[in-house]
């Protein structure tokens, strides 16, 4: 009976994991990456982001250390525009307004802190490799959209956000504007990963522990 029971609730997982998964190609998601340099002096990294283009340029001078797809903000919710610093960065940071309770006969649900059930236990939704350049506002990994879709932040894929987490230091400059001049250059024709359609998620007894920190590549710079 247990290794029914195994089997049953394995396939219930698959089958799960299978119906989130974005434009059902969950493996070409996972398989996306970015390729980048390591700076040669990290004072003079900066940032560029394009909401348009939806696009992140991280130079070092004129040279581009990496080329980034992200997703910003809705016409509802935009990424603020303007010069900022990045002045906090937390490998693994936890939201502290929304995310998950764990109830005392060990089952989970979803809600915001605000709303949270006597006896429940909060744990914050991951956002794994964040870098906040406003207060509420940073970068941070997350599930990407071909279209704005975020609540202001900006989200980047789980395999490059680690490599933009070693190349980025407190104090970095970072400029947001509708548009960059590198969009003309080599911010044309980067390939973008699958769209995620409407956003997946894993279970929240996957999403609660620290796995979920360590789903990307190794992080290698040039």
């Amino acid at each position: 009976m247990k290794n029914i029971l195994l089997a049953l609730s394995s396939a219930a997982l698959a089958i799960f994991l299978s119906s989130c998964e974005p434009n059902a190609n969950l493996g070409a998601y996972d398989a996306y990456n970015r390729p980048a340099t390591k700076p040669q002096n990290p004072n003079n990294v900066r940032v560029k982001v394009s909401t348009n283009n939806q696009m992140v340029y991280v130079m070092e001078g004129n040279k581009p250390l990496l080329v980034m797809p992200v997703s910003v903000g809705k016409a509802s919710t935009p990424t603020p525009k303007g010069n900022f610093t990045i002045y906090s960065k937390e490998e693994y940071r936890r939201a502290n307004t929304h995310g998950y309770f764990k109830h005392s006969n060990g089952s989970y649900s979803r809600g915001y802190l605000r709303n949270k059930p006597a006896g429940t236990k909060f744990i914050g939704t991951p956002m794994p490799y964040w870098m906040e350049f406003k207060s509420a506002y940073g970068f941070h990994t997350g599930w990407m959209k071909h279209t704005p879709c975020t609540h202001g932040c900006i989200r980047m894929h789980h395999n490059v956000a680690p490599k933009f987490f070693k190349i980025v230091k407190t104090g970095t400059p970072v400029n947001i504007a509708y548009s960059q001049p590198e969009d003309q250059t080599i911010g044309r024709n980067v390939p973008r990963p699958v769209d995620a359609g409407p956003l997946p998620d894993f279970p929240i007894e996957y999403l609660v522990t620290n796995k979920v920190y360590k789903r990307h590549k190794p992080p290698t710079l040039k």
